[in-house]
């Protein structure tokens, strides 16, 4: 089994955005359950844990020395990495921290790693890491990203598709050969009259869904404006379709479906 943890289901700015008063802020505000934080997950297998992501602020208190195999970076957008500017003047073994190809990275992290040890990985060049095999998928976004195809030792697939605008060819052909057990995929914004940018709408989201057809999914990467469109417009979601909240623990094995909580 691999259980995947949300920790973050936010976009940029998260929820409630700072000085905002629209449905979902002002929910988010009194109902701690609807508050979106950067976003991120925690996938676990049999003793391996990998973080993805490196967004949320606190993760020296979130995580013990030693606790995690490895931190996987989709890409180098501060709301991706910000937590490693404190993690990395701790004390101890080095931290692995693989990441996309980006000459640039984020502000000074590559010249003051500290604990990090940064390692660059290559598109669809499978990396090991304990009992977990991650093969990283290019994305479409402002900075060199991937997606991740995870699969555990046991067989079972899980799909990380954060930041991106629909899929790259060669990345939705290895998906629908792939036959994920559960897929979370960038949706950061409602339906939109121009095409969006950086991120996928809500039409989008689900037309690569569809294509790429997971035995469940969950969008992330949610912004206020489109948790506002779901709270006014309650539009109608596949059963095995759902969106991903802060805290949600799903369980997954091969061919199975264990539920969430």
């Amino acid at each position: 089994a691999v259980r995947v943890t949300f920790l973050g289901t936010g976009a940029a700015g998260g929820v409630p955005l700072y000085g905002c008063t629209c449905a979902a802020c002002g929910r988010a505000a009194v109902e701690p359950g609807r508050v979106r934080r950067p976003c991120s997950v925690l996938i676990e297998h049999e003793g391996t844990r990998v973080l993805v992501d490196a967004g949320l602020m606190d993760l020296h208190e979130r995580f013990a020395p030693g606790t995690l195999d490895a931190i996987v970076l989709t890409h180098f957008h501060p709301d991706h990495v910000q937590g490693l500017f404190h993690l990395r003047w701790g004390r101890g073994a080095p931290i692995v921290v693989h990441a996309p190809p980006d000459a640039e990275g984020c502000a000074d992290l590559y010249k003051h790693p500290g604990l990090l040890d940064f390692r660059r990985l290559a598109k669809f060049e499978p990396q090991r890491i304990g009992g977990l095999c991650l093969t990283p998928l290019p994305l479409v976004h402002s900075k060199p990203t991937f997606g991740y195809g995870v699969e555990a030792d046991d067989g079972t697939r899980f799909a990380y598709l954060t930041d991106t605008l629909g899929l790259p060819p060669q990345t939705e052909a290895f998906l629908q050969s792939w036959e994920a057990d559960g897929l979370a995929l960038d949706c950061s914004y409602p339906p939109q009259d121009a095409p969006p940018r950086g991120h996928n709408d809500w039409p989008m989201a689900l037309a690569a869904i569809a294509s790429v057809q997971p035995r469940r999914a969950w969008l992330t990467h949610i912004g206020h404006a489109l948790d506002t469109w779901i709270l006014q417009t309650a539009p109608a979601l596949a059963d095995n379709l759902s969106i991903a909240q802060d805290g949600e623990q799903v369980q997954l094995v091969r061919g199975q479906d264990l539920g969430t909580t």
